[in-house]
């Protein structure tokens, strides 16, 4: 699939913006190695970022963002990494870069817009371009107070140092109706003012979409980030987006294993990555990929096995230059694509524990989801 894809966005949301289809979440990665990791996922190729108020991170990561701002990736420490890794990084983005340039009309729109400008301040303007910026308003910050809305938007791009966000998000629905569209329409005023690009929304289901349409139905959100597996396919959602023309995101995937779960399908999923040589998680953004979404794997940085996982569920990292002689490409092929969906067991948040815009408390067992509000 295309690196990129074309969501509404710009002044009125008549016009449209390209988002990286893959990208790299700060979800549940500590403060404390927040800059790291937006530094590895960086050189890895990666060129947009999943930002919330709730992860708690954007002053780590705005650390990050403003050397890679002032001087591009040479700017950026790496002296303390190792090797091995790094050229694994460079690898990884090397081949984000070769597929683009393969990929028909929509590999040179990606060219363009990541082709590295001069180092130092001169190419300041041209690296803030080619980054997306995904951020996320919590529900605390969700408000009838328009104003005070737009106050703590216009703090996050402060805080980051970013002079705009690419996309400002509804994390989720879990708050009421009049807190939902008042904030919704802060985002709409941000949006034509400048101050951001495009507007979205997560983990929403039909009734709180429903809202936005019977209110906003000439300017619905370029995207609704959602969890989504094989295991839990949200096909009703996913329906209401592909026929209003929102982008559909995945915003996690799913356990892999464990005692409490789709045991049979895990198994599944293992036996599709050895067979094609990769990890589960790659088989799993492939899945989303060419499912037609846009999807921000995350991963922290504590051990090697974590900070190669942020090359390897790159886009780069899915899309090798050479699969090599004997080994199987990672494209899936339709056979591969019918057996993953159907795998659907509507293996919701609840039983996940997931706590992606919500805390534990608000989870109210295991059939809990927050598209059911």
């Amino acid at each position: 699939p295309s690196p990129l894809l074309a969501i509404r966005g710009e002044r009125g949301g008549k016009g449209s913006i390209k988002i990286p289809r893959v990208g790299y979440s700060l979800y549940k990665t500590s403060p404390d190695q927040a800059a790291r990791c937006t530094a590895l996922a960086l050189r890895a190729g990666v060129r947009h970022l999943d930002l919330a108020a709730q992860y708690g991170s954007n002053a780590e990561v705005a650390k990050t963002l403003k050397s890679y701002f002032d001087g591009g990736l040479s700017a950026i420490n790496f002296d303390n990494e190792k090797e091995e890794l790094l050229l694994g990084l460079d690898a990884t983005s090397a081949a984000a870069d070769d597929h683009a340039t393969k990929t028909i009309a929509a590999g040179l729109a990606f060219r363009a817009k990541a082709a590295p400008p001069p180092d130092g301040l001169a190419g300041r303007r041209g690296r803030r371009e080619g980054l997306f910026l995904s951020h996320k308003l919590s529900n605390v910050e969700q408000s009838t107070d328009v104003v005070a809305v737009r106050r703590s938007v216009k703090n996050a791009i402060a805080e980051l140092g970013a002079q705009y966000l690419d996309l400002v998000s509804i994390h989720s629905p879990l708050t009421d109706k009049d807190r939902r569209l008042a904030t919704y329409q802060a985002l709409v005023d941000l949006r034509d003012s400048g101050f951001i690009k495009s507007i979205g929304v997560c983990n929403y289901g039909l009734g709180p979409l429903a809202e936005l349409e019977e209110e906003f139905d000439k300017d619905l959100p370029a995207m609704n980030q959602i969890e989504l597996s094989p295991f839990n396919m949200h096909k009703d959602v996913v329906q209401w987006c592909g026929l209003h023309g929102v982008a559909v995101g995945c915003s996690a995937w799913s356990k892999l294993s464990g005692t409490d779960g789709p045991a049979e399908g895990w198994v599944v999923l293992a036996d599709i990555a050895k067979n094609k040589g990769m990890t589960k998680a790659q088989v799993l953004v492939r899945w989303s990929l060419q499912k037609g979404y846009v999807n921000v794997p995350r991963s922290a940085a504590a051990s090697k096995v974590e900070r190669l996982a942020i090359a390897e569920n790159s886009y780069g990292g899915v899309n090798p230059q050479d699969a090599g002689e004997g080994k199987s490409s990672f494209i899936l092929s339709d056979e591969e694509m019918t057996v993953l969906d159907g795998l659907d067991v509507d293996y919701r948040a609840g039983k996940l524990g997931r706590t992606d815009g919500w805390t534990a408390e608000d989870i109210v067992g295991v059939d809990w989801d927050p598209t059911l509000i």
